[in-house]
């Protein structure tokens, strides 16, 4: 019996990698630190909140690689003559991953009273129509 897979259904041409992007996703959701919110803030348009306290605009780094937005976060090294009597901030290393959609673009971000904003938008490519010439195939049988 063949087992038939959302990247192998017969009308979902070149949709392969798409139960690989779902795997991706489900590995890298797994830690609650930092914890951060997703709104949409337009039709076309979401926001990622990322609560960050204690961290300064150098600690933060925020790259795409292989359609995955990845926001790190690594604070230098603090004074050694700090006693703490109750630390309640986190103060770790982390990193964050959300898997992009085709056409979703970072439009910006900013950090804002201990908040990352990451902006994203959507570009909707314009709808293409073609036209397939049909050749005919010379020689063979018929």
């Amino acid at each position: 019996m063949t087992k038939l897979g959302l990247g192998t259904h017969p009308f979902l041409l070149g949709f392969e990698q798409l139960e690989r992007l779902v795997e991706r996703t489900a590995k890298s959701g797994g830690e609650g630190y930092p914890p951060y919110n997703i709104e949409a803030t337009g039709e076309k348009a979401y926001r990622i909140t990322l609560a960050v306290a204690g961290f300064r605009e150098e600690d933060l780094s925020i790259t795409i690689e292989d359609r995955q937005l990845v926001i790190r976060g690594r604070q230098g090294e603090e004074p050694q003559d700090r006693v703490f009597l109750h630390r309640g901030i986190a103060a770790r290393a982390f990193q964050r991953s959300f898997v992009l959609a085709d056409g979703v673009e970072v439009a910006g971000a900013a950090l804002e009273n201990g908040l990352l904003h990451v902006d994203l938008h959507r570009v909707v490519p314009e709808t293409v129509v073609q036209t397939i010439r049909i050749g005919r195939k010379e020689g063979g049988s018929r």
